[in-house]
This record gives structure tokens, sequence and C-alpha cells, in this order.
């Protein structure tokens, strides 16, 4: 079945519960390291690195270094038997270069486009306790952590809404579960022109 970029673009959600049961290969987890290889790097420098984790001793000691919904305040992350199968920590090599620009927003869509296709889902984090992650796998200095992606098979439902009247951005569950993302809508996003600071009616 061929999905076209836009359905796979709404199907990839941040979801943050998984059946952790469900085994993901390290295989997988460089065939979509791949993808962010191949993707667009500022000046060409391709500075980022990765770390592969599919062993739960491994991710046990990745996942206490996660916030893991800002939002949700009275929900600490996801309990045992619902935690990702995987994560793919990116770094930079600042021996390569101190810059990496646009390239982790590239390589992280790259990446979870990429497990999207093949029915699992992730998270990206940016909220990591990067001391603790460090020490406990011990990552030498000169690489900076940028950003743990969680891997893994969606245990949970994410439906996409229109932002209300409020103007409230903020995602959240309903009693069933389901995890409710607002969008703003595309005439809110387009302007009308370059020297016009208003937005399209």
């Amino acid at each position: 079945m061929i999905i076209v970029i836009k359905e796979l673009i709404k199907k990839n959600r941040s979801y943050r519960r998984f059946y952790e049961n469900f085994t993901i290969e390290r295989n997988i987890l460089e065939e979509l390291v791949d993808l962010a290889r191949l993707s667009a790097s500022a000046a060409n420098r391709q500075p980022l690195k990765y770390i592969l984790s599919c062993e739960k001793n491994k991710n046990d000691l990745i996942f206490p270094t996660l916030a893991w919904a800002g939002y949700l305040k009275d929900w600490s992350g996801p309990a045992e038997g619902e935690r990702p199968s995987a994560y793919i920590i990116m770094l930079n090599d600042t021996e390569i270069s101190k810059n990496y620009w646009c390239d982790p927003g590239i390589a992280a869509q790259s990446i979870l486009l990429g497990a999207t296709e093949k029915g699992l889902g992730g998270c990206i984090f940016a909220s990591v306790k990067r001391d603790e992650l460090r020490a406990a796998l011990k990552i030498e200095e000169r690489y900076e952590i940028l950003y743990v992606l969680a891997i893994g098979k969606p245990k949970e439902k994410v439906v996409l809404e229109t932002v209300g009247t409020d103007g409230d951005i903020k995602y959240w569950r309903d009693s069933q579960g389901v995890h409710h993302v607002p969008k703003r809508l595309l005439k809110d996003i387009i302007l009308v022109s370059a020297n016009f600071s208003g937005v399209v009616k």
C-alpha cells in the first residue's frame, strides 16, 4: 500500500505509551538512522552521531533521564509494560562542528517518518537529564547530547483537532485515554505578504 506524505505526517504523532514487549531489532534502528544520514545537512558537515538501544538493561538506564509530558501534570510517564522498546540518542560531534544548525530537526523528522512507515511510533525528547544520561552510558565529552528519540509500537490513540477560540494549544487526554493535539488552521499561519503582519482571511 502506498502512503502519501501528508497521511504519513498526520500519523507521525508524539506517542508516549507503547507495547513494551514488542521487539525492535537493532537493524531496524540502523535503517531509521540511515534515513537521517541521507537527509539534508547544513553545509553538508554531517556532525550528527547516534547511540542505539534496544536492550532492556540499556533502555532502563535511559528511561529515568527523560521528562515525559510537560502538559500532563498528573502523569509522570508510562508504567512498566508501556515503555518504549528502543531509543535513538542523537549527538553532535563537536570535533566536526560546534554548530549543528537545523540538522537535528531534519534528522529527527526523517527517523520518525521512517518509524511511522514501519508501523511504529515515537517521541522526541529535548527535556533530558543530560549529565545523568552521559554518566549512565559513559558518553564522551566531545559528543553534545541533543535529543533522545523513543521508539516503539504505539499503545495509544492520538487525534488532531482544531485549536479552539480560546487559543489553547496544550495537548490533553480524555477519560478513555485518547490523546488530543490541537493544531492551528492553515489560514492562521500563512501571512498575506512579507510586508504585512496580518493573516489570511
